[in-house]
């Protein structure tokens, strides 16, 4: 295996686990106060401003997919090409996520170890 291709499959694999726990979040947050995820700041402590940086962090792509597809359905003549850079830039965003949740994951797992 070459490494460009090896590099490919660990960003593949890092857009997945980002997309996952976008997924696991924004479901999460819309059964515990039954709205949809948004960018909005939760409060206005030190607290709530750094849950806000996390929660927009990881919930990112599902943000960009659910607004690129409700924009799609409220103008049905826009072009696919709002839909196609919405998948694109929520796709680039779970990379980038995904990268920071599995560097989560291996510091927690060696700080068990």
């Amino acid at each position: 295996m070459t490494h460009f291709t090896r590099d490919m499959v660990i960003l593949g694999y890092a857009g997945m686990a980002g997309f996952v726990a976008a997924g696991i979040l924004a479901s999460f947050y819309q059964w515990w106060t039954s709205l949809p995820p948004r960018f909005v700041v939760l409060g206005r402590s030190v607290l709530a401003l750094v849950t806000t940086a996390v929660f927009c962090l990881v919930t990112g792509p599902i943000v960009v997919l659910d607004h690129a597809l409700q924009l799609q359905r409220q103008a049905r003549q826009q072009p696919l090409r709002w839909i196609c850079a919405g998948v694109l830039v929520a796709a680039l965003w779970s990379c980038c996520s995904g990268i920071f949740v599995l560097g989560l994951m291996v510091m927690l797992r060696s700080s068990f170890v």
